[in-house]
């Protein structure tokens, strides 16, 4: 599918949208999304702000209500805007086409922070590095080789992951992790979700780089490999990751019993619980506890994905460095069942 198409003010059932389509403001000249919501905010409430396209300057903006739509859209339209650097926004309603049948059946909620997610363990943060960062982290992998998979291309650093095992030779060292992460390394310890006390030891660095349309198949990071934590950094365009988690029925009573997390009963009888978030690009996202040992993470392989009644068109590419540190005995983690070291 095509990206959707953007028209002047139409009616859609004889309502407004209440999804504005905004030009002229974005990471790329400075301004992230949380400025954005919050400028935006002032006319109510704020589902989400989302990337309209691969070029950083351009945005959706959804709203609950109709009427605050129209209101943003009279109030900001053609007017420089002192809260977003002065620039002058260019703001039409957005118009969605309606996404593949297959795709609609298949989706779920997506959340826009991890809290929403509700598994423990998972955090996200918006704008962990800058826009320029961004571009700096992308010159510096963009010089350096890549190896080619069968979809994407991958670099190694510390030590090289190998697909055919999803696990690491520790006898393999590459050497240390590359100068140009060491920012992104030392900012990490002040994520939210870790003890204050601890130090974060990372020594594995993997770069992948997806195409539009490629995503990534599910599994839970082998656990005699890494330990328990794994941050990922998302570059150059959004996605949406999904978590699914099998059990016996057993966890659900357990564990969900409170939460909005959505279970299905398969055929078989086991029970699968699926959650999605969107991850915007310059985010970092934290696998830790029951997010990292028992649920199996993944990216469909779509160009276009559905957050909630919004179309997202991905990127031109993706490139995601995750960091983990290599295990050097056996995991003896609390999820058994999912434990490669304990089975």
């Amino acid at each position: 599918m095509g990206m959707p198409r953007f028209t002047r003010p139409k009616t859609i059932d004889g309502e407004l949208s209440p999804n504005l389509y905004v030009a002229n403001c974005g990471p790329a000249v400075g301004i992230s999304y949380d400025m954005i919501k919050s400028v935006f905010s002032s006319f109510g409430q704020v589902k989400g702000v989302y990337a309209a396209d691969e070029s950083g300057v351009r945005v959706i903006v959804s709203y609950s209500e109709v009427d605050s739509a129209q209101a943003a859209l009279t109030a900001l339209n053609g007017h420089p805007c002192p809260d977003l650097g002065g620039r002058s926004l260019h703001i039409r309603f957005s118009v969605l086409q309606p996404p593949d049948e297959n795709q609609v059946k298949d989706s779920i909620p997506v959340s826009l922070v991890a809290s929403e997610v509700n598994i423990p363990g998972l955090y996200l943060l918006h704008d962990f590095v800058s826009a320029k960062e961004e571009q700096e982290l992308l010159a510096a992998v963009d010089e350096r080789p890549w190896k080619n998979l069968s979809k994407r291309r991958v670099q190694h650093y510390g030590y090289e992951f190998r697909y055919e095992t999803r696990n690491v030779d520790t006898e393999q060292k590459l050497g240390q992790l590359p100068s140009f992460v060491s920012s992104v390394v030392e900012r990490i310890s002040t994520f939210p979700g870790l003890e204050a006390s601890a130090s974060v030891v990372l020594d594995q660095l993997t770069v992948n780089e997806y195409p539009r349309g490629v995503g990534l198949s599910p599994h839970i990071d082998t656990h005699s490999a890494f330990e328990g934590l794994i941050f990922s950094l998302s570059l150059a365009g959004p996605c949406i990751m999904e978590f699914r988690r099998y059990s016996d029925g057993s966890w659900d009573q357990k564990s969900a019993s409170n939460s909005d997390i959505k279970v299905e009963i398969l055929d078989n009888g086991t029970h699968l619980a699926r959650r999605a978030i969107y991850l915007p690009p310059r985010s970092m996202l934290l696998l830790s506890g029951e997010a990292r040992y028992a649920w199996q993470h993944y990216i469909p392989h779509h160009k276009i994905d559905m957050v909630n009644d919004n179309v997202v068109r991905r990127g031109s590419r993706r490139v995601s460095f995750t960091l983990r540190k290599v295990r050097e005995g056996p995991c003896q983690c609390e999820y058994p069942e999912y434990c490669d070291s304990q089975s």
